[in-house]
């Protein structure tokens, strides 16, 4: 059986269909539409161009299931449409306008349900994961295959340029009122509840450009899927410098987050700094693949 399953985020919106067998899945087919959700929220409410924005979205996929043939189709919104005052109306709004039902995952449950869908691809029975998206970042830490702490931070890559940075690229000021806001919204919000974990494991679509532009300012393999905590400061360090060399790696490799990239490595780094991680690993799958396997194939 086919079953579609379409993720609407902070920053992108994503659709994947699955190829679903008895106890197993193949993606079969993926499409991204980058929404930028979290640019359109103000004062707390998601405006109404992003509400229509997220409509067409929708819409396009829409267009692209009915192509293939496709009806099965699950959608699910993370913190794009959970971290808004007007949640109930945008949600209304959206399923009358795409005849789509959306349910809205708690920050909880992205959390664990991330986390499972990671552990479907790696053997990793004790560290961290972490999700960083464009307006919350998850983080679970887990110990002998066991989920121990798992939460939810209101602050992303795309959350973090709109109110941090003034052009697209970040200057020293940028950098420091993210590092600001870091603090405030990790440390002392979040009361970060975790220990030192020697590897952490990373998924969403800001580890995959960190990873990809990684491979190409270290020259490593294509097949390459892991970085040192040496190798994250050093290219943080990078990206600090600025101007032209940062811009034409980043629009070389990953243009479509020139604006997002950086905030959300600054992100990444700050977590391994509080977990005093050594390695950062970048997994395959994610929370879809979580929500497909523990909602819909009722794998446990």
């Amino acid at each position: 059986m086919k079953q579609a399953l379409i993720d609407i985020g902070s920053n992108s919106m994503r659709l994947t269909v699955y190829e679903l067998g008895n106890d197993d899945f193949k993606v079969l087919f993926k499409q991204k539409y980058m929404a930028g959700l979290a640019g359109y929220v103000e004062d707390g409410r998601l405006t109404g161009p992003g509400i229509l924005k997220a409509c067409s979205g929708l819409s396009e996929f829409r267009n692209t299931l009915n192509s293939l043939g496709i009806q099965n189709t699950k959608v699910f919104a993370t913190a794009s449409l959970r971290n808004i005052s007007n949640t109930e109306e945008t949600v209304h709004f959206i399923e009358g306008a795409t005849g789509y039902p959306i349910e809205v995952i708690s920050g909880r449950e992205e959390a664990a349900l991330g986390y499972y869908g990671a552990m479907l691809d790696h053997d990793i029975s004790d560290g961290a994961y972490i999700d960083i998206g464009g307006a919350s970042t998850e983080v679970v830490t887990y110990s002998n295959g066991n989920l121990e702490h798992s939460a939810s931070f209101p602050v992303g890559s795309l959350y973090l340029f709109k109110n941090c940075v003034k052009k697209i690229l970040p200057g020293l000021g940028s950098f420091d009122r993210m590092e600001k806001e870091l603090h405030l919204r990790i440390d002392e919000e979040g009361n970060f509840p975790f220990t030192h974990k020697e590897k952490i494991l990373c998924t969403g679509g800001t580890s995959r450009a960190l990873m990809k532009t990684a491979r190409n300012y270290f020259n490593l393999s294509s097949d390459c899927n892991s970085m040192s905590r040496e190798q994250l400061e050093e290219i943080c360090a990078f990206f600090v410098k600025g101007r032209t060399p940062v811009r034409d790696l980043i629009l070389k490799t990953e243009p479509e987050r020139i604006h997002t990239l950086i905030p959300g490595t600054m992100i990444l780094q700050h977590v391994v700094e509080r977990l005093d991680a050594d390695e950062i690993v970048i997994g395959k799958y994610g929370v879809r693949e979580g929500y497909l396997c523990q909602r819909l194939m009722h794998q446990k």
